[in-house]
């Protein structure tokens, strides 16, 4: 099971926030189109928010970089669209003028470039550990984007490189920056990592409290796309099956409700494969 729960983590986490940066504070901010994209990235309507950020994408940094993120997050979720992501993810890169810029476009390449590994797309496992690492020479110290590259860094030590001692070293700086950061959503990963590699270490009640804290973030934030994850993987660990099958249960009618969404949630529970 523990085996099982880490393996199925990745498959969930590829978050950006919705403002000026990854992960800035709690979304959806204070600026409409924000609020906009915010409302369709967390009911998986990420066509629909690439779209509405791509005139602004066209010309900025800031917003090709929001929108390479949301569709980067599409292919997590769906295992789809990544001819698309690739091509919004070259213009922000064209588009970057500074080393922050640059760091951010290339944070999101190395985590491009893991979930087509992870899913089986292609390998391009050297691709991500490179990318990351060019990350990590741009941004500064005190980077906002320092949390997320952490965390993506330990996505690849728990995922691609088997090596739960650095993935949960990466994940626990992920955490304390994200907190520093005000970056809730990004809590909302943080605790589920730490939780799925106390899971791993055989810690059931470190486990359902991370997994319960990532919950109820994500039920505060509406992060409606992330919450099914959440509920299967806190069920996992209850020691009440009956409440456990309640979750489940409830996360399956998530998935239903958001057309089968996450796929690779969909496939571990054949009651939500197909949407109604």
């Amino acid at each position: 099971m523990a085996d099982t729960a880490m393996r199925d983590s990745g498959l969930s986490e590829e978050p950006r926030g919705p403002q000026q940066g990854p992960y800035d504070a709690d979304p959806p901010g204070d600026d409409p189109l924000d609020r906009a994209v915010w409302r369709l990235r967390s009911r998986a309507c990420w066509n629909d928010a690439a779209a509405l950020l791509a005139p602004r994408a066209a010309g900025e940094p800031g917003p090709a970089l929001r929108r390479t993120a949301v569709l980067i997050e599409q292919c997590v979720f769906t295992a789809e669209g990544w001819e698309a992501a690739e091509d919004a993810l070259r213009s922000a890169e064209a588009l970057a003028t500074d080393d922050e810029e640059r760091g951010a476009a290339a944070c999101e390449r190395g985590h491009l470039a893991y979930a087509s590994t992870l899913l089986g797309v292609r390998d391009r496992a050297d691709e991500a550990r490179s990318a990351l690492g060019r990350a990590a020479a741009l941004l500064a110290p005190e980077s906002p984007t320092r949390p997320l590259l952490h965390f993506r860094r330990g996505l690849i030590a728990q995922h691609l490189s088997d090596s739960p001692s650095d993935a949960t070293a990466a994940f626990r700086r992920a955490h304390d920056g994200a907190s520093a950061h005000g970056q809730r959503l990004l809590l909302s990963f943080t605790w589920r990592h730490v939780a799925a590699m106390a899971e791993h270490d055989g810690d059931l009640a470190g486990a359902r409290h991370g997994f319960a804290e990532s919950l109820r973030i994500r039920e505060e934030l509406g992060y409606l796309v992330g919450i099914a994850p959440a509920l299967a993987s806190l069920a996992a660990v209850l020691p009440d099956e009956r409440e456990a099958g309640r979750l489940r249960a409830e996360a399956g009618r998530l998935v239903r409700l958001l057309g089968g969404v996450p796929a690779w949630l969909a496939r571990r529970l054949p009651q939500a494969a197909t949407p109604e």
